[in-house]
């Protein structure tokens, strides 16, 4: 009876996805004007900025929320600086599921526990889904998610929660689940046990390569004319005599040259070190993040086929896993540990083994899960926050929280990766109203490609196999690794057959994308020249 309870709760909700359906907006129209490509400044240029100017936000963090403050801000008119102690995208942003979606596990909980925050956040993320395929077309594609179905019943309660999924995503919908057969299922996906298999729902999703979509969020940011430095770390902030923010002191990690920057504000988008800057600007302020590890193993590519995940959404445990194909292997993940908040995660041989463990339940018997398959594993940490002005504020929220310090410092934490714009588009709102910022014009973002994305097709990579002799699996990485941009890379190897040389055997990164960048610089330093003969 419960069962068909929980079925009967997810069928009364789709009229709410019809409504929602009427309700969200039309596709953005995107800016798409080519303006021309600035160089990027070259690190001493932007260390140069960062000594001599005041700036109107200093973002702190370089992950994708960061990232997605500072190309908030400074396409608004306000003049942004962003650090980051270590490298762009080197932690919890590189250590993603690599999906981009609005958590059907989230949707679940939201009307089996009637909650209505989680509601709240599937609507937002499925929005965003949407505009970070449109915005990054060559970093992100659409992925239909299997999940395999052993008993009778579990087919209508999987498929009404999957349309219901695809109705609230409303005009932003990818495409709508269907049900698949038996024989249909393990043509799809043939490694998975078909005893008791009934069939199988299919929901799309988004997908994305994570790090490199945050890269290029900074590099979009740096040509907007933002100051982004990585490796330069936060050591202090500073206060005027009213105890407001007026400055910090960073330290140039590669040099250990110490820089006290003027700003106006300050954002701190530090994930899950979040406590760390919020007591260095008030000792005495509460902790409110909660960080958990989740750990992803990479499996060879034969684990999973080319255009089709799986989601095994009852794991021994309770917990849902879900295997991809990402960049020729199979990733399978992920766990969630609390934890307390450290740099560096490790993935544990306890964590690992338990997702061998459970790709094993689904696997076929003929297929042998060997723990030797483990290419690698990846730990990262997922910022779990209390609102401190929520009633209960103990609660934590997996939606992300704005919070204002009595010294005006702006903390944005929590959400996700898919929700990262929005993160954004938030904390410079809160941050231009705490501020009365005047000047600050409206958030663009929402309608702006990500570099490499204007000029981008499908069939960019045969284009440049036919025009550059390029080899398929090379012209496929560098079309979905820069977009409108990998014409440029793929000059250098017509003007030099040397540098289509791999830098690694068996992976497609080629010296032309280093020739790329050097050749980037010498751009810079012209310019630099261009403007000293003109003072």
């Amino acid at each position: 009876m419960a069962r068909w309870i929980k079925y009967g709760a997810i069928v009364a909700t789709g009229t709410v996805g019809f409504t929602v359906l009427t309700l969200r907006e039309d596709k953005p129209t995107y800016d798409t004007t080519f303006r021309g490509l600035p160089p990027v400044p070259s690190r001493e240029n932007q260390l140069k900025k960062l000594r001599e100017k005041e700036f109107d936000v200093l973002v702190i963090g370089g992950g994708a929320t960061g990232a997605g403050c500072a190309l908030d801000a400074q396409t608004r008119g306000l003049a942004a600086a962003l650090v980051d102690k270590g490298d762009f995208s080197c932690g919890t942003s590189s250590r993603s599921t690599k999906l981009i979606h609005g958590g059907i596990r989230y949707l679940q909980n939201a009307i089996l526990k009637l909650d209505k925050e989680q509601w709240d956040l599937v609507c937002e993320a499925l929005s965003e889904r949407k505009h970070m395929l449109d915005a990054a077309p060559h970093l992100s594609n659409c992925i239909p998610i299997m999940i395999p179905v052993y008993q009778w019943w579990k087919l209508p309660y999987f498929y009404s929660g999957t349309v219901l999924y695809d109705l609230i995503s409303g005009r932003a919908r990818l495409n709508w689940s269907r049900i698949m057969s038996k024989s249909k299922t393990l043509e799809e996906f043939p490694h998975i046990k078909d005893d008791n298999l009934k069939g199988s729902v299919v929901y799309y999703d988004g997908q994305q390569n994570d790090s490199r979509m945050n890269v290029m969020l900074i590099l979009s940011a740096a040509r907007e004319g933002a100051c982004t430095l990585n490796y330069t770390e936060l050591q202090d902030i500073k206060h005027d005599e009213a105890g407001q923010v007026c400055g910090a002191v960073v330290k140039d990690v590669v040099t250990g040259e110490v820089i006290e920057v003027k700003t106006k504000a300050i954002v701190n988008a530090t994930g899950p070190l979040t406590d760390r800057v919020r007591k260095m600007d008030d000792p005495s302020a509460e902790e409110i993040c909660s960080p958990s590890t989740g750990v992803h193993v990479v499996l060879p590519r034969y684990y999973c086929p080319k255009n089709m995940g799986l989601l095994d959404p009852e794991t021994s445990d309770g917990r849902v896993i879900f295997f991809l194909p990402w960049e020729g292997f199979t990733v399978a993940g992920t766990t969630d540990v609390p934890c307390k908040p450290h740099e560096g995660p490790v993935a544990s041989q306890e964590e690992i083994d338990f997702i061998m463990k459970e790709v094993k339940t689904y696997f076929a018997d003929a297929i042998k899960v060997r723990d030797e398959d483990v290419v690698s594993a990846w730990s990262g940490l997922r910022p779990l926050v209390r609102d401190p002005s929520a009633k209960n504020s103990a609660a934590l929220s997996r939606n992300h929280v704005i919070e204002v310090a009595s010294s005006g410092m702006i903390t944005v934490a929590g959400g996700k990766w898919t929700t990262y714009r929005k993160m954004a588009e938030d904390a410079i709102d809160r941050l231009i109203s705490e501020k009365q910022i005047e000047k600050a014009g409206p958030c663009i973002t929402h309608k702006r490609l990500v570099e490499g994305g204007k000029g981008f097709h499908p069939n960019l990579s045969v284009q440049l196999c036919q025009e550059y002799g390029l080899e398929q699996n090379i012209a496929e990485h560098l079309a979905h690794n820069y977009g409108s941009q990998s014409h440029e890379v793929a000059k250098l190897f017509k003007e030099s057959e040397t540098s289509v040389h791999r830098i690694v055997p068996d992976m497609n990164y080629i010296e032309a994308e280093v020739f790329y960048r050097k050749k980037e610089r010498e751009r810079e330093r012209e310019r630099e020249k261009e403007n000293i003969s003109k003072t």
